[in-house]
């Protein structure tokens, strides 16, 4: 290269070549075109029953949270007493809050655009009360739920069996119980340890709940400048799993559906104790629905901002264009009726 070509890079202040070409324009590439789609599955599509859709969609998301975090506390509870590698080397807290993480981004990503993606009763519930959602859809939306957290409950139990076998022996044969916060029972819902009371498990669900439900809210509020559609995922499960890492060694459910389905797991194959251990079944399963209402609650009487909302196309004024006409003329906003088009664009 020349000695002129080096200054002139010199004077331009010209990036060198490297992995710097990447912020070079690629050149455009062409998508080969999916096949036509075919009248019969349209006619299929038609056919298809939209509850179903949104029965399966439910079942679906929760399904793949809870087995992929399930999954990685079957991991932690089976090889907690081994030492031959650490149970580090199998699982950890922090993986479990992972794990539940990216569970709920595979889930929103997959089944959430086919339900909308509550995979919680306590924000179906939510939903009903501050947003409108149908109540005749409540009852299939919870069962769904329900449902797809048992079946991934039956999936964890499969997948392990023999490894929790080996582990029911070894508990046998030191007399220790298997419905335990370590007991086998404990992977699939939450029990409490020695010496918590059931206040102090009711104050850390109640806290827990209400942060993932502030977290959910901010998440589907159209006017929230800071979350993009393509971020919802990521920004729900990241907060899931922050309350997980900060308090899954205390106690924790988050979520009627998955403690419930999951429970019924464990009380098929380790009897009724599964709902009676200390009275708590109750702090986990209930807890979370006035949480979240809490937490909604909070975020809609107080960070709410519903013109913005309007604004931004999310929502109409529930008497139409003279209502909101009429609404901005009496804050001063809108002084000429004919404003009422400039105001939408802004």
């Amino acid at each position: 290269m020349s000695e002129s070509s080096d200054m002139s890079r010199l004077q331009t202040h010209d990036i060198e070549i490297g992995v710097t070409d990447a912020l070079q324009r690629h050149a455009s590439r062409h998508v080969a075109q999916h096949k036509p789609v075919s009248q019969r599955v349209l006619d299929f599509e038609r056919r298809r029953p939209r509850w179903l859709r949104e029965c399966v969609g439910e079942a679906t998301g929760v399904f793949l949270y809870v087995f992929c975090g399930l999954a990685s506390v079957a991991g932690f509870i089976l090889n907690g007493a081994s030492t031959e590698p650490p149970v580090t080397a199998f699982s950890s807290f922090f993986q479990i809050g992972l794990a539940f993480a990216l569970g709920i981004m595979f889930a929103i990503v997959i089944a959430g655009p086919t339900s909308g993606g509550h995979f919680n009763p306590a924000v179906t519930i939510a939903l009903v009360i501050w947003q409108g959602f149908p109540l005749k859809k409540v009852p299939h939306y919870i069962l769904s739920q329900i449902f797809g957290a048992f079946m991934a409950g039956l999936m964890v139990m499969a997948m392990y069996r023999e490894q929790i076998l080996k582990y029911e022996a070894a508990l046998k044969a030191l007399h220790m119980p298997l419905v335990s916060a370590t007991g086998p029972a404990g992977i699939f819902c939450s029990f409490p340890a020695e010496g918590q009371s059931m206040g102090y498990l009711f104050m850390i669900e109640f806290f827990v709940d209400s942060f993932i439900g502030l977290v959910i809210w901010s998440c589907i509020d159209p006017a929230n400048p800071f979350v993009t559609p393509s971020t919802v995922p990521i920004v729900i499960g990241v907060g899931y799993g922050v309350m997980v890492w900060g308090f899954a060694d205390i106690t924790i459910s988050t979520n009627l559906a998955r403690d419930l389905g999951t429970r019924f797991v464990a009380a098929i194959f380790y009897g009724g104790e599964a709902f009676s251990y200390k009275s708590y079944c109750w702090i986990s399963i209930l807890v979370n629905i006035p949480a979240t209402l809490f937490a909604t609650g909070f975020y809609e009487l107080f960070l709410r901002d519903s013109i913005q909302m309007i604004h931004k196309g999310g929502v109409k004024h529930a008497e139409g264009e003279d209502g909101l006409r009429r609404y901005l003329s009496e804050v001063g906003v809108l002084k000429d009726e004919n404003e009422i088009t400039a105001v939408h664009k802004n």
